[in-house]
């Protein structure tokens, strides 16, 4: 860079600067000044705050900082951070050594090559030749390592801060950065406790595993979050007895969550948080793998299975997080077929969103109505509904988890790539609030600049386009939530048993005869080729049948209605919303199993016009319509047609699909004799006016 420019703070302020004069001040201040730079600061997402910055960390490393400036690619990340990032900014200032991580241009580093450079950066060796990330050599000695640790971290976190805060497209690799502070975890979790062991007198004799829960388990960290993690010990030796084993165990396992969580001169890292382990807190910290097992198989609640969903291997002993693993895995798939399963889970989102204080609650992105919580809790419930005998959707990240539920029929398109959008979107903005000052929040800042800044950061270019986006957002989850998660179809197959819904031959031969099918055999034939193939429409089905059959069996024909079901769905098959409603549209397939199972006349007129189950969408129209609209109707129908014939037909489809509504709301008990009787003679009437007319 050579030269330099005075920039005028009216023209400044047209570039984006708030405070233009104090802008022009700091520019004039610089060794180096062109219009480049200021058209570079002027991008940032907090002009103001980047400039403040590069001022202050060119009076730390004048050197440094002017060969960042040099290089175009450099600079857009260096000025990026310090605009979207004051903490991280500050970190620079007092370390501007770090001024490299932001060189090389961005790329994911691998979980080997984040833990290679930590454990080199506090002094530990990692032996190579077993693949288990034994530790060969600790620094019991080394009072620095600790800090070194913290400090290794605040480099990490710069470098990926630079990666994310330049990205165009921040939502579209808001995954990847996830997952990356993920693997900064837990390579910082296994230095932690390899410095533990070494400060612990008489470590060897215990082995430790430590299984990470929560978002980091499912690697979906934030910048700044409670790392969940559980425990697990075990004697090392058979000399050494359990109770001393677990007592060792337990000052390792401490050791090791004070070294992340302890504040000093290097600054922190994050909170460890066991809370999720058997008894919370009120709970030993470490527990034995046959500990663990008596408390999982006896004791252990709905919403315990559901956080063990994201469990995986973090640090330690690999055999001890395995067989945790091997534990608690199979008994995870079984909990979505317990009793009050989906009532348990629905209660419990509804008792989160009461407890989020009133001030907060049109501000909070992870716990309010259409945040972050309710796409993971609608995704899932029907992993662990639907999972229990479809190994496809075990998965423990939100967003794989949602594309497999969508690749496999168990949700729409539709809704799958605008949950993955809002997810996304969503998540975006709270990985900005909290790289802003490396704080933990979830709440929308009230500060009009902060919000400006997170909007910028974004590609927009106010605060209140942020919020308004943002509040579009959270309607629309909502009301997808609401549709998936509060599911008649995932009520009702959540009470099915695992054989219920697998539809073995065997178990769907017993079942069907113990619900009253006359012929069993008859109807698994039915079911069979209804729930035969790989089409997208064979899934929705196969999801459907379960639950299909115990509404078909409510009725006074269930033989009946199933082969009806059969020869609906044929028709129906090539129809793009059929199925979908049927899985998606509220009560519309319990309703139209009701229907299929009780009344012929009603068969037969859906035969003639397969179209008319969409009536079952919105049951609440199931009533009569008065004379003057059906007259309307009617008037309207024959105006459209030139010809006498296509007049009279058009008419008598009309009046066959006003016939179906009065029937079904009829058979459904919507209509009552009287209004049914009122509901005939209308529409009698109106098709004789349209006749003569």
């Amino acid at each position: 860079m050579n030269g330099r420019t005075r920039t005028p703070a009216g023209e400044l302020a047209r570039k984006g600067f708030i405070d233009a004069s104090r802008a022009a001040e700091l520019f004039n201040g610089l060794p180096e000044c062109t219009d480049e730079l200021v058209d570079a600061l002027a991008a940032a997402a907090d002009p103001d705050q980047a400039l403040a910055g590069l001022v202050d960390l060119q009076a730390a490393d004048l050197v440094g900082t002017l060969q960042a400036l040099a290089e175009e690619p450099w600079r857009r990340r260096l000025i990026a951070v310090l605009g979207g990032s004051q903490a991280l900014g500050q970190h620079l200032i007092a370390h501007p050594g770090d001024l490299t991580a932001l060189q090389p241009e961005p790329a994911r580093w691998s979980a080997e090559q984040i833990r290679a450079d930590l454990l080199a950066e506090v002094g530990l060796a990692e032996r190579a030749d077993d693949g288990l990330a034994e530790l060969a050599m600790a620094v019991a000695d080394d009072p620095g390592a600790a800090d070194r640790l913290r400090l290794a971290n605040k480099r990490h976190l710069l470098r990926i801060a630079g990666r994310d805060l330049s990205s165009t497209q921040p939502t579209a690799i808001v995954d990847q950065i996830a997952a990356e502070l993920a693997d900064l975890a837990d390579a910082i979790m296994v230095c932690a406790l390899a410095i533990a062991r070494a400060q612990t007198p008489h470590a060897e004799r215990a082995r430790l595993g430590i299984v990470a829960l929560g978002k980091c388990g499912a690697q979906e960290l934030n910048y700044l979050s409670d790392i969940d993690v559980l425990f697990v010990g075990e004697p090392a030796t058979d000399e050494v007895g359990q109770t001393e084993a677990i007592s060792i165990a337990n000052r390792i396992a401490g050791a090791t969550a004070r070294i992340c969580s302890a504040h000093s001169a290097a600054g922190t890292i994050w909170q460890v948080d066991a809370a999720l382990r058997p008894e919370g807190n009120a709970g030993p910290l470490v527990r034995s793998l046959e500990g663990h097992r008596s408390y999982y198989q006896r004791w252990a609640k709905n919403w315990e299975f559901q956080a063990m969903l994201k469990a995986r291997p973090m640090a330690g002993d690999p055999e001890l997080t395995r067989g945790f693993l091997d534990i608690t895995t199979p008994l995870v798939w079984q909990v979505g077929g317990r009793e009050n399963f989906m009532s348990d889970v629905q209660a419990m989102r509804r008792r989160v969103v009461s407890l989020i204080p009133a001030k907060d609650a049109q501000s909070e992105i992870k716990l309010g109505a259409g945040g972050l919580r309710d796409v993971e809790f609608s995704v899932q419930a029907l992993q662990l509904v639907h999972g229990r005998v479809d190994e496809r959707l075990r998965h423990r990240g939100t967003l794989v988890s949602l594309q497999a539920l969508a690749e496999h029929g168990y949700v729409g398109r539709d809704d799958s790539a605008a949950l993955d959008a809002s997810y996304r979107f969503e998540r975006c903005i709270e990985h900005r609030i909290q790289v802003a000052k490396l704080r933990r929040s979830h709440l929308m800042p009230p500060d009009e600049a902060d919000r400006r800044r997170i909007a910028r950061s974004m590609g927009m270019s106010e605060a209140a386009d942020l919020w308004t986006s943002w509040r579009r957002t959270a309607r629309d989850v909502e009301s997808r939530q609401n549709k998936i998660f509060y599911s008649p179809l995932l009520l009702t197959v959540s009470k099915l048993s695992d054989d219920q819904i697998r539809l073995s031959p065997d178990a769907a031969k017993d079942r069907l005869k113990a619900l009253g099918f006359s012929d069993p055999g008859s109807a698994l034939r039915h079911i069979e080729a209804l729930t035969t193939g790989s089409s997208r429409a064979v899934e929705i089905r196969r999801q459907l049948m379960p639950a299909m059959i115990g509404w078909l069996a409510t009725g006074p024909n269930p033989d009946l209605g199933l082969i009806s079901f059969r020869r609906l769905s044929e028709t129906m098959g090539t129809t793009p919303w059929y199925l979908r409603a049927l899985r998606d549209g509220g009560q519309m397939a319990e309703l139209l199993a009701t229907i299929l199972s009780s009344s012929r006349y009603d068969i037969a007129m859906i035969e003639r016009d397969p179209a008319a189950v969409q009536l079952l969408a919105e049951p609440d129209e199931l009533v009569p319509r008065d004379r003057t609209s059906l007259d309307g109707s009617m008037d309207a129908v024959v105006r459209r047609h030139d010809g006498e014939k296509e007049a009279i037909d058009a008419v008598r489809a009309l009046r066959r699909r006003e016939l179906l509504r009065l029937a079904l709301g009829d058979v459904l008990g919507r209509i009552d004799l009287d209004a049914l009787g009122r509901g005939l003679s209308d529409l009698a009437g109106a098709t004789v006016g349209a006749a003569l007319a």
